[in-house]
């Protein structure tokens, strides 16, 4: 009978899980609560939608997660790892290594071509330049992009953009994906389109997704659905 391994060298059953995270914000003598005690566990691989009105702590429960802010209390574990109370510096590291990012308006460097926006997450990676071209070439593949490498974002359409800005994500093969409003600037074809290769291609990399998302087309897609309202989530 094969010995169970430790649980340190277990592989984590969650992307994340987070506990009685809290954030507040200040505007002038003004406390905002943004969050007030969110508990969450997110197994790996799941396809995990957020729903909220605006000011309802959504953008601010993806930034946590994202690493690109720190909750003032709780315990956030990403895969295991714990980084909550990280500074600044550490949390870029973690965020350049196991975090991509897809967003609504695409954020593609428009001087940059195909190629160059994609490969850019591994540049910062210190990858070499084979390793960055095999990688570029292979997920550009699974995007149906590899005929427009050379072509800049004003060249595509809002779809191609949107698989470049998902294949610049996944290029890594992160831990875990924020998508904030994926499919809102895409009409309805496209954005089946696009969710159905985040899907595929998060099983494939088996990346965990977190998307924030007013879109049924979407919702109706996800794993599980959670709705936050004045930072409670539900």
């Amino acid at each position: 009978m094969t010995p169970a391994l430790p649980a340190e060298t277990r592989e984590p059953s969650l992307a994340i899980d987070l506990s009685g995270i809290v954030k507040h914000y200040r505007m002038g003598e003004e406390d905002i609560p943004a969050l007030r005690g969110v508990d969450l566990e997110v197994p790996v691989g799941t396809f995990l939608a957020v729903r909220g009105p605006s000011g309802s702590g959504k953008s601010t429960l993806l930034n946590i997660c994202g690493l690109i802010d720190a909750a003032d209390r709780g315990r956030y574990l990403l895969a295991g790892e714990n980084v909550a109370g990280l500074d600044e510096e550490a949390r870029t590291m973690i965020r350049r290594r196991a975090i991509g990012f897809v967003f609504q308006s695409y954020n593609l460097v428009p001087v940059m071509s195909v190629r160059d926006n994609i490969e850019y997450p591994l540049l910062l990676l210190g990858q070499s330049v084979d390793e960055r071209r095999a990688r570029v070439d292979e997920i550009l593949g699974q995007v149906g992009l590899s005929g427009m490498a050379d072509r800049r974002p004003d060249q595509l359409s809002g779809g191609q953009r949107q698989r470049v800005a998902i294949a610049r994500a996944l290029v890594k093969s992160p831990t875990l994906v924020i998508a904030d409003e994926p499919t809102a600037n895409l009409d309805t074809t496209t954005a089946s389109q696009v969710i159905d290769l985040m899907r595929a291609l998060g099983h494939r990399h088996n990346a965990t997704f977190l998307i924030a998302t007013h879109d049924d087309r979407m919702t109706a897609h996800c794993d599980a659905v959670h709705s936050i309202t004045d930072g409670v989530l539900q």
